[in-house]
């Protein structure tokens, strides 16, 4: 680049080493070139290329050396400086200004990861392989075609009312829930659902809320952030232990009847009979999340608690096993008296979910897709849970498998000659197998000094499985 015979200064080596970027904008077309210059000035001082206290040559000098008029680079000139990225001083030229931070060159990927595990049992995954990609697209450009215009506003907040519907119907056929579209609020997912209910039950003047011991780790930080505090009640084999629950004080509970999370038990139908008992006496809310109601492989699951008495009980639930935890979609069905609040809250939190994504999961369940896929899922999930509980017996004679023939885990008990646990953990991971124990889903101390494992298989191909558990058992007897 020509200096026009000036003398060197401290900021021209950086704008000698980043001019050339400026050339593809001068080779724009005419109607872009000014817009195009700017963009790559713009572009350069965020990425400092140019950096602060840089001295651009003068519009004259930059006009000349790109072959643009002159007029383009002072109005490039002039909009940069307007918007803090150069100064310009009367008499001494124009430099980068100090306002502009680099930006951040690459973004960071905070989602959950695998430890880099040759095998992770960890529970909670589906195998996002079988999510029907084909005909979601399919369902995806006919949503399209058809979506009138005006539905892509703002939307419902409760929901697309075509959404509701839908889901309205397949949980009343599939879960026995009583729902209601006026009553169902679409969510981004049961963590979604957990934090509005946080809200209106703060609103009530509720600040503590019972859940489950052992039970999902998730809802404590969830509740959390609606300003409640969570008090840990204990499990019988039945189901929560409705002493202690009528004991504790508390008036709001979150439960999950269907399939506990981790045990792996039903709730008897005495247990939520007392359940109930215990709401109406207490003027209380049970919250119950049905997070895998529809994988049950024995016998047909067990319906919601909820259709026993829809004023006591808010139902949640998702396509986070069923389709992919991605697509951030779940339902909600609360009692009529929260409606409003729920419903408002909703609406100041995000105005509600993306309406594309509904129409598409609305078509999806409506054309059959949905009731297929989850076929195609409880097929799969069945022989992979049958493979870790053969695996299991073959390789830990003597190991027991406790719960229901459900959901996407089990709970496995090891005989006391693979213990103490910690070793047995130490030595799983030092065979590049990863694994929780029960005990990190529960608060209270247990005396059982077994070993007792959540295992995680619905992610895992059966010869994943199999070869898992082979490496476990290797590694537990050297």
């Amino acid at each position: 680049m020509t200096s026009s015979g000036t003398n060197p200064t401290v900021g021209e080596p950086s704008w000698n080493a980043a001019w050339e970027l400026l050339l593809p904008a001068a080779a724009a077309p005419a109607r872009q070139r000014g817009r195009a210059l700017q963009s790559a000035l713009r572009d350069a001082v965020r990425a400092g290329r140019l950096a602060a206290g840089t001295r651009l040559p003068s519009t004259r000098e930059l006009a000349a050396d790109l072959g643009v008029s002159r007029g383009l680079v002072t109005e490039a000139y002039e909009q940069l400086t307007a918007e803090g990225y150069l100064r310009s001083d009367r008499g001494s030229g124009t430099w980068v200004g100090d306002a502009a931070r680099g930006a951040v060159r690459g973004a960071r990927d905070l989602a959950p990861r695998a430890p880099g595990a040759l095998v992770d049992f960890r529970p909670g995954t589906p195998d996002l392989s079988l999510f029907p990609r084909a005909a979601w697209a399919a369902a995806h450009k006919s949503v399209l075609t058809r979506l009138p215009h005006q539905a892509l506003g703002y939307p419902d907040p409760r929901g697309l009312p075509q959404l509701r519907t839908a889901l309205a119907a397949l949980l009343t056929r599939r879960r026995g829930v009583a729902a209601d579209p006026e009553r169902l609020v679409v969510c981004s997912g049961v963590a979604q659902a957990m934090t509005l209910l946080g809200f209106v039950l703060h609103g009530h003047g509720l600040r503590t809320v019972g859940t489950e011991d052992p039970g999902s780790p998730e809802h404590a930080p969830l509740f959390a952030a609606a300003g409640l505090s969570m008090t840990e009640l204990p499990l019988d084999d039945e189901g929560l232990a409705t002493g202690p629950l009528s004991a504790s004080g508390v008036r709001a509970v979150v439960t999950t009847p269907a399939h506990q999370f981790p045990t792996g038990i039903a709730y008897s139908a005495q247990r939520r009979a007392e359940l109930l008992g215990w709401a109406r006496a207490v003027d209380g809310l049970i919250v119950e999340d049905d997070y895998d109601g529809d994988f049950r492989y024995d016998r047909a699951p067990v319906g919601a608690l909820q259709g026993l008495d829809p004023e006591r009980v808010a139902y949640t639930g998702s396509v986070s096993k069923s389709l992919a935890p991605g697509l951030r979609l779940g339902w909600l069905v609360v009692p009529s008296r929260l409606v409003d609040e729920v419903v408002e809250r909703k609406r100041t939190m995000d105005l509600g979910n993306p309406i594309l994504d509904q129409a598409v999961l609305a078509d999806f369940i409506d054309r059959g897709g949905y009731d297929r896929q989850l076929r195609r899922c409880q097929r799969a999930y069945r022989e992979r849970r049958d493979t870790l509980v053969g695996a299991l017996a073959e390789r830990f004679p003597g190991a027991e498998v406790s719960g229901i023939a459900a959901g996407l885990h089990i709970i496995a008990r090891l005989p006391g000659r693979y213990g103490p646990e910690a070793r047995f953990l130490e030595r799983a991971a030092g065979a590049g197998v990863a694994v929780r124990p029960l005990a990190d889903y529960r608060v209270a101390h247990s005396a059982d000094s077994g070993v007792r494992l959540v295992l995680g298989y619905a992610h895992l191909a059966p010869s994943d499985i199999t070869h898992g558990v082979r490496l476990m058992a290797r590694a537990a007897v050297n």
